[in-house]
Protein backbone atom coordinates (compact mmCIF):
# COMPACT_ATOMS: atom_id res chain seq x y z
CA UNK A 1 0.00 0.00 0.00
CA UNK A 2 1.28 3.46 -0.89
CA UNK A 3 2.37 5.79 1.92
CA UNK A 4 -0.15 8.28 0.51
CA UNK A 5 -3.11 5.99 1.28
CA UNK A 6 -4.72 4.37 4.29
CA UNK A 7 -6.96 1.30 4.36
CA UNK A 8 -9.84 1.78 6.77
CA UNK A 9 -12.44 -0.73 7.94
CA UNK A 10 -16.19 -0.30 8.07
CA UNK A 11 -16.93 -3.53 9.87
CA UNK A 12 -20.68 -2.90 10.05
CA UNK A 13 -20.84 -3.12 6.24
CA UNK A 14 -17.98 -5.59 5.79
CA UNK A 15 -15.94 -3.02 3.85
CA UNK A 16 -12.31 -1.98 3.66
CA UNK A 17 -11.75 1.34 1.92
CA UNK A 18 -8.60 2.92 0.60
CA UNK A 19 -8.55 6.70 0.92
CA UNK A 20 -5.96 9.50 0.86
CA UNK A 21 -3.87 9.76 3.99
CA UNK A 22 -3.74 13.57 3.83
CA UNK A 23 -6.41 14.57 1.27
CA UNK A 24 -10.18 14.44 1.58
CA UNK A 25 -11.30 11.63 3.89
CA UNK A 26 -14.87 10.58 4.54
CA UNK A 27 -16.47 11.32 7.89
CA UNK A 28 -19.69 10.17 9.54
CA UNK A 29 -21.84 12.16 7.08
CA UNK A 30 -21.86 9.67 4.17
CA UNK A 31 -22.57 6.78 6.55
CA UNK A 32 -25.62 8.58 7.94
CA UNK A 33 -26.78 9.50 4.43
CA UNK A 34 -26.49 5.92 3.18
CA UNK A 35 -28.66 4.75 6.07
CA UNK A 36 -31.12 7.61 5.44
CA UNK A 37 -31.51 6.42 1.83
CA UNK A 38 -32.50 2.97 2.97
CA UNK A 39 -33.47 0.21 0.59
CA UNK A 40 -34.57 0.37 -3.03
CA UNK A 41 -36.58 -2.18 -5.07
CA UNK A 42 -34.78 -5.47 -5.69
CA UNK A 43 -32.59 -5.18 -8.77
CA UNK A 44 -32.86 -1.40 -8.65
CA UNK A 45 -30.35 1.18 -9.82
CA UNK A 46 -28.41 3.80 -7.87
CA UNK A 47 -26.19 6.69 -8.93
CA UNK A 48 -23.89 8.52 -6.49
CA UNK A 49 -23.03 12.07 -7.59
CA UNK A 50 -19.57 13.08 -6.37
CA UNK A 51 -18.53 9.71 -5.00
CA UNK A 52 -15.14 10.54 -3.44
CA UNK A 53 -13.51 7.21 -2.58
CA UNK A 54 -16.83 5.44 -3.16
CA UNK A 55 -17.95 5.05 0.45
CA UNK A 56 -21.67 5.77 -0.16
CA UNK A 57 -21.75 3.66 -3.32
CA UNK A 58 -20.23 0.67 -1.55
CA UNK A 59 -22.41 0.95 1.54
CA UNK A 60 -25.53 1.12 -0.64
CA UNK A 61 -24.31 -1.94 -2.54
CA UNK A 62 -24.10 -3.78 0.78
CA UNK A 63 -27.53 -2.55 1.97
CA UNK A 64 -29.08 -3.45 -1.39
CA UNK A 65 -27.26 -6.67 -2.34
CA UNK A 66 -28.75 -7.02 -5.84
CA UNK A 67 -28.70 -3.34 -6.79
CA UNK A 68 -26.59 -1.84 -9.56
CA UNK A 69 -24.62 1.24 -8.44
CA UNK A 70 -22.79 3.90 -10.47
CA UNK A 71 -20.23 6.05 -8.64
CA UNK A 72 -19.67 9.36 -10.45
CA UNK A 73 -16.43 11.21 -9.66
CA UNK A 74 -14.74 13.90 -11.77
CA UNK A 75 -11.36 13.75 -9.98
CA UNK A 76 -9.38 11.06 -11.76
CA UNK A 77 -7.21 10.18 -8.77
CA UNK A 78 -10.27 9.69 -6.57
CA UNK A 79 -12.02 7.78 -9.35
CA UNK A 80 -9.05 5.39 -9.47
CA UNK A 81 -9.50 4.85 -5.73
CA UNK A 82 -13.18 4.06 -6.30
CA UNK A 83 -12.13 1.43 -8.83
CA UNK A 84 -9.61 -0.01 -6.39
CA UNK A 85 -12.21 -0.12 -3.62
CA UNK A 86 -14.71 -1.83 -5.93
CA UNK A 87 -12.22 -4.59 -6.69
CA UNK A 88 -10.97 -4.92 -3.11
CA UNK A 89 -14.52 -5.36 -1.78
CA UNK A 90 -15.54 -7.84 -4.47
CA UNK A 91 -18.43 -5.86 -5.98
CA UNK A 92 -17.14 -5.78 -9.55
CA UNK A 93 -20.13 -6.08 -11.87
CA UNK A 94 -22.52 -4.44 -9.40
CA UNK A 95 -20.67 -1.17 -8.72
CA UNK A 96 -18.99 0.80 -11.50
CA UNK A 97 -17.16 4.13 -11.60
CA UNK A 98 -17.89 6.86 -14.13
CA UNK A 99 -15.24 9.60 -14.45
CA UNK A 100 -17.26 12.66 -15.38
CA UNK A 101 -18.42 16.06 -14.18
CA UNK A 102 -22.00 15.79 -13.01
CA UNK A 103 -23.09 18.62 -15.32
CA UNK A 104 -22.30 16.39 -18.32
CA UNK A 105 -24.23 13.29 -17.26
CA UNK A 106 -27.20 13.99 -19.54
CA UNK A 107 -24.93 12.90 -22.40
CA UNK A 108 -24.42 9.50 -20.79
CA UNK A 109 -27.84 8.46 -19.44
CA UNK A 110 -31.45 8.70 -20.59
CA UNK A 111 -33.99 10.70 -18.62
CA UNK A 112 -35.46 8.86 -15.58
CA UNK A 113 -32.89 6.05 -15.37
CA UNK A 114 -32.26 5.50 -11.64
CA UNK A 115 -34.33 4.41 -8.65
CA UNK A 116 -32.09 6.37 -6.27
CA UNK A 117 -29.91 9.42 -6.85
CA UNK A 118 -27.72 10.18 -3.84
CA UNK A 119 -25.23 12.95 -3.23
CA UNK A 120 -22.96 14.34 -0.54
CA UNK A 121 -22.05 17.47 -2.56
CA UNK A 122 -19.60 20.23 -1.59
CA UNK A 123 -21.06 22.27 1.26
CA UNK A 124 -19.38 25.60 0.63
CA UNK A 125 -19.76 28.15 -2.12
CA UNK A 126 -16.49 29.37 -3.74
CA UNK A 127 -14.49 31.63 -1.44
CA UNK A 128 -16.47 30.80 1.71
CA UNK A 129 -15.24 29.03 4.82
CA UNK A 130 -11.69 28.09 5.69
CA UNK A 131 -9.15 27.00 3.11
CA UNK A 132 -7.62 23.61 3.90
CA UNK A 133 -3.84 23.23 3.60
CA UNK A 134 -4.35 19.59 2.59
CA UNK A 135 -4.55 18.88 -1.12
CA UNK A 136 -7.94 17.63 -2.32
CA UNK A 137 -10.00 18.76 0.64
CA UNK A 138 -11.12 22.10 -0.81
CA UNK A 139 -12.32 20.49 -4.04
CA UNK A 140 -14.53 18.21 -1.97
CA UNK A 141 -15.79 20.93 0.37
CA UNK A 142 -16.15 23.88 -2.05
CA UNK A 143 -18.17 24.03 -5.24
CA UNK A 144 -15.99 24.20 -8.35
CA UNK A 145 -17.51 23.43 -11.75
CA UNK A 146 -20.94 22.48 -10.37
CA UNK A 147 -23.05 24.23 -7.74
CA UNK A 148 -25.97 23.00 -5.64
CA UNK A 149 -28.45 23.89 -8.39
CA UNK A 150 -26.47 21.80 -10.89
CA UNK A 151 -26.52 18.79 -8.56
CA UNK A 152 -30.29 19.12 -8.12
CA UNK A 153 -30.97 19.60 -11.86
CA UNK A 154 -28.90 16.51 -12.64
CA UNK A 155 -30.59 14.50 -9.90
CA UNK A 156 -34.04 15.43 -11.21
CA UNK A 157 -33.08 14.39 -14.73
CA UNK A 158 -31.65 11.04 -13.63
CA UNK A 159 -34.25 9.86 -11.11
CA UNK A 160 -37.34 7.87 -12.06
CA UNK A 161 -40.75 9.37 -11.13
CA UNK A 162 -41.12 6.43 -8.72
CA UNK A 163 -37.62 6.92 -7.33
CA UNK A 164 -36.03 9.17 -4.73
CA UNK A 165 -33.27 11.75 -4.41
CA UNK A 166 -31.31 11.89 -1.14
CA UNK A 167 -28.89 14.69 -0.25
CA UNK A 168 -26.91 15.75 2.80
CA UNK A 169 -26.01 19.41 3.11
CA UNK A 170 -24.97 22.15 5.54
CA UNK A 171 -27.87 23.89 7.36
CA UNK A 172 -26.69 27.31 6.18
CA UNK A 173 -27.96 26.21 2.75
CA UNK A 174 -31.31 24.77 3.85
CA UNK A 175 -33.34 27.76 2.64
CA UNK A 176 -31.51 27.73 -0.71
CA UNK A 177 -31.98 23.96 -1.01
CA UNK A 178 -35.74 24.10 -0.39
CA UNK A 179 -36.16 27.11 -2.70
CA UNK A 180 -34.24 25.43 -5.54
CA UNK A 181 -36.20 22.21 -5.11
CA UNK A 182 -39.50 24.11 -5.28
CA UNK A 183 -38.40 25.98 -8.42
CA UNK A 184 -37.55 22.64 -10.03
CA UNK A 185 -40.89 21.14 -8.94
CA UNK A 186 -39.16 18.60 -6.73
CA UNK A 187 -41.25 17.60 -3.71
CA UNK A 188 -39.62 17.47 -0.30
CA UNK A 189 -40.66 14.12 1.20
CA UNK A 190 -38.46 13.87 4.30
CA UNK A 191 -36.17 16.20 6.23
CA UNK A 192 -33.93 15.30 9.15
CA UNK A 193 -31.58 17.60 11.04
CA UNK A 194 -28.29 16.30 12.45
CA UNK A 195 -26.91 17.72 15.71
CA UNK A 196 -23.64 17.07 17.52
CA UNK A 197 -25.67 16.62 20.72
CA UNK A 198 -29.01 17.63 22.24
CA UNK A 199 -27.75 21.11 23.15
CA UNK A 200 -26.03 22.03 19.87
CA UNK A 201 -27.51 23.67 16.77
CA UNK A 202 -27.89 21.55 13.67
CA UNK A 203 -24.61 20.79 11.88
CA UNK A 204 -26.09 19.07 8.79
CA UNK A 205 -29.43 18.11 7.29
CA UNK A 206 -30.56 15.17 5.17
CA UNK A 207 -33.40 15.47 2.70
CA UNK A 208 -35.35 13.13 0.44
CA UNK A 209 -36.89 14.60 -2.72
CA UNK A 210 -39.01 13.19 -5.54
CA UNK A 211 -40.29 14.40 -8.90
CA UNK A 212 -43.83 14.04 -10.15
CA UNK A 213 -45.30 13.47 -6.69
CA UNK A 214 -47.06 15.80 -4.28
CA UNK A 215 -46.76 14.58 -0.71
CA UNK A 216 -46.71 16.61 2.51
CA UNK A 217 -43.16 16.59 3.89
CA UNK A 218 -42.27 14.64 7.01
CA UNK A 219 -39.85 16.37 9.37
CA UNK A 220 -38.26 13.49 11.24
CA UNK A 221 -37.00 13.60 14.80
CA UNK A 222 -33.51 15.14 15.04
CA UNK A 223 -30.48 12.87 15.00
CA UNK A 224 -28.07 13.52 17.86
CA UNK A 225 -24.64 12.13 16.96
CA UNK A 226 -23.49 11.98 20.59
CA UNK A 227 -25.26 12.01 23.93
CA UNK A 228 -24.34 14.51 26.62
CA UNK A 229 -21.67 12.12 27.92
CA UNK A 230 -19.95 12.38 24.53
CA UNK A 231 -20.81 8.82 23.48
CA UNK A 232 -22.52 7.58 20.33
CA UNK A 233 -26.16 6.59 20.96
CA UNK A 234 -27.46 3.22 19.75
CA UNK A 235 -28.86 4.63 16.51
CA UNK A 236 -25.50 6.02 15.45
CA UNK A 237 -23.74 2.76 16.31
CA UNK A 238 -26.29 0.93 14.15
Amino acid sequence: MSDTLTKDELKLFDLQLYQPRHGYRYSLDPLLLARFCGRIPAGGTVIDLGAGCGVISLILARINPVASVVAVENNREMAELVGRNIQHNDVVGRVSVHVEDIINLKKSYPDSTFDLVVSNPPFRTPGSGKVSPRSGRDAARHETTAGLADFLVTAKYLVKPSGKICFIQHPSRLQEFISLAAQMKLSLLRLRMIHSNAESPATMFMAELAKGRRTPPIVEQPLFVRNMAGEYPDEVWR
